[in-house]
Order: C-alpha cells, then sequence, then structure tokens
C-alpha cells in the first residue's frame, strides 16, 4: 500500500504534478499487484483499486477514474485466466500440480461443495457473484477446474466479473474519497472499508468453527453418569 499513500500525500501537496506521477508510477504499479494478487491470493488488490480511485478521484483530469477502471479490470482478468490455466495444466496432469494443489487447500470442503452447486445450476455466471463475494473466487475457480470447463468459456465468465469487481471497489474508493479533502483520508477509510470486507468472513467462519468444535466436545463430555458401586 506504499505507493497509495505516497501517491496521496503527493497529490495533496502537488495537484498538477502528481497526475504525471500517477500515469509513471502508479498506473504501472495498481496493473502488477492486481496481476501478482490475483495469481496469488493473499494481497489485497480490492484495497488497492479502492485507494488508487481515491487518489484519481481527487485530480483533475477526468479520465483518471477511467484509467484505473480499465487497469483494474484487464490486471484481474489477466491474473484470472493466468491461474486458471496452470490450474488446468494440473487437472490434466496424472500427477497434478502445486498450482491446482494450493488452490484446492485454500478451498474449504463445505465452500467447494456450495460452490460446485452453484456451477451446475447457473454455469460460468456464478463468476460474477465469485469475484464479489470475499473470499469466493478460489472456491469457484477450483469447481470450475475440476468440471474441466473449457478456458473459452471460463474466459466469457470471467471478463464481466471483473469488470464487475473492478467497479465496486472503485466505486468504494469513489465514496471515501468524497468524504475528506485530503487524499489520504480518504484512501486510509477506503483500504479499511475493503479490508473489513474481506476480512470479515474469514474471521466470522472461524469463530463459527471454534463454537462448532466446544460444542462437540461438550456433547461428548457429557454423557451420561456412571452410577458408583458401594465398596
Amino acid at each position: 500500500m506504499g505507493f497509495l499513500a505516497a501517491a496521496a500525500a503527493h497529490s495533496a501537496t502537488h495537484p498538477a504534478a502528481s497526475q504525471g506521477t500517477q500515469s509513471a508510477i502508479g498506473y504501472p504499479s495498481l496493473f502488477f499487484l492486481v496481476v501478482l494478487g490475483s495469481l496469488v491470493p493473499v494481497i489485497p488488490t480490492g484495497a488497492l483499486v479502492s485507494g488508487a480511485a481515491v487518489v484519481a478521484f481527487h485530480q483533475t483530469e477526468p479520465v483518471a477514474l477511467a484509467f484505473v477502471f480499465a487497469v483494474a479490470s484487464v490486471a484481474a482478468f489477466i491474473g484470472d485466466v493466468a491461474l486458471y490455466w496452470l490450474g488446468l495444466r494440473g487437472v490434466r496432469s496424472r500427477n497434478g500440480s502445486r498450482w491446482l494443489h494450493r488452490l484446492q487447500e485454500r478451498s474449504e470442503q463445505g465452500t467447494l461443495e456450495r460452490a460446485e452447486r452453484q456451477l451446475d445450476r447457473h454455469g460460468a455466471a456464478v463468476l460474477v457473484l465469485s469475484r464479489l463475494v470475499p473470499a469466493g473466487r478460489i472456491p469457484v475457480m477450483v469447481a470450475c477446474l475440476l468440471a474441466e470447463m473449457p478456458m473459452r468459456r471460463f474466459v466469457r465468465g470471467d471478463i464481466p466479473a471483473c469488470l464487475a469487481w473492478a467497479a465496486a471497489y472503485q466505486l468504494i474508493g469513489i465514496l471515501g474519497g468524497s468524504l475528506f479533502d485530503k487524499p489520504w483520508q480518504g484512501v486510509a477509510l477506503a483500504v479499511a472499508l475493503t479490508l473489513v470486507i474481506a476480512v470479515g468472513p474469514a474471521i466470522s467462519g472461524r469463530v463459527r468453527k471454534v463454537r462448532q468444535a466446544r460444542g462437540e466436545r461438550g456433547a461428548h463430555g457429557d454423557g451420561p453418569e456412571q452410577p458408583r458401586t458401594a465398596p
């Protein structure tokens, strides 16, 4: 997130010069990080897009937001297609691949089963929802891989998914930018909102698992009390 903070601070102090700086540094950095985040699903790409949208919102150039949307959506699409291609190689290989194994490890069994049911009902259209639901992209992608969805069909479903994803997180950035006069404040709010959206479901899922585990241990431990025998 360092380049977003630097761009926000520079935009506040040098609004005219910051447009050239973002074009030369910001857009390529955003593109690279979103592609990398799509391949390695630990980088908060949504926060990057929202933060970049805040910086673009405070610029005088009207096409800055359009550039952020275009760069984010294209980068997300390239990352998705590359990851799906790597996973598809593993599906078609006799011994699989480390990419396929990593994707399967990041997909809980229950979530994967729900993704498979949704894929059976709605087909490639479920990719749009998977991009908008936190932690939904990888299980749906694994379901597509296990179903051996052809690359052409995946691409057709992933294009609107990436466009919707970029638009949604850009709207969060525009909201954050409209609430504050200083770009860095809007960046902080937008990044915080996107992180809460991304991390919230994972935390609630872990809490639910802990409660279920405690309930199961309590059920096993509360068996019928054995009668005591007289000495």
